[in-house]
C-alpha cells in the first residue's frame, strides 16, 4: 500500500461549463462525471477521475508546495484583479505534511475559472475509502 502522498489537479476553463445548467456533472453519480473536464463539486471527488487527469505526484509537502507555487505563478497574468494572496509557501508545506488539501479557485480573465488541487491521497482525510487512482 502507497504511503501519503497528494495528487496535483489542474482545471481552467469556461465559468459556463460550471453551471451547464445545475452541477449534476460534477457529481460522482453522474453518467458524465468520469469523463467531464471540469472539476468536481467536492475536492476529494478529483480522486473518481481517471489517473489521466493527475498533473504530478508528490511524496514529498515541500516538492508540492513548490510545484502549487510554480501554478500561482504560471497563471499570475490571467488573474482578475489582484493576484491571490494569503497561500505561503510554509502555510502550504504544513497543510499537506498534515494529510489536508491544497485547493484554490479564482476567476480570471475571459469569464474562466482557474482551480489548482492537491489532494491527499492513501488515505484522504475526509474520504478514507477512496481508493487511490494513481498507484
Amino acid at each position: 500500500m502507497p504511503g501519503p502522498h497528494h495528487h496535483a489537479y489542474v482545471w481552467l476553463g469556461s465559468g459556463d461549463v460550471l453551471v451547464k445548467p445545475g452541477d449534476a456533472h460534477r457529481r460522482p453519480g453522474h453518467p458524465e462525471f468520469r469523463s467531464a473536464q471540469v472539476m468536481p463539486l467536492e475536492c476529494a471527488d478529483w480522486l473518481l477521475k481517471p489517473a489521466s487527469r493527475i498533473e504530478a505526484t508528490f511524496d514529498e509537502p515541500k516538492e508540492g508546495a513548490d510545484w502549487y507555487a510554480d501554478q500561482l505563478s504560471q497563471y499570475a497574468g490571467l488573474f482578475v484583479g489582484s493576484y491571490p494572496e494569503g497561500l505561503s509557501h510554509e502555510e502550504t508545506v504544513r497543510a499537506l505534511a498534515a494529510g489536508e488539501d491544497r485547493v484554490g479557485g479564482w476567476w480570471v480573465t475571459g469569464g474562466r475559472f482557474l482551480s489548482l488541487n492537491l489532494i491527499a491521497c492513501s488515505p484522504h482525510p475526509v474520504r478514507p475509502d477512496y481508493g487511490c487512482p494513481g498507484r
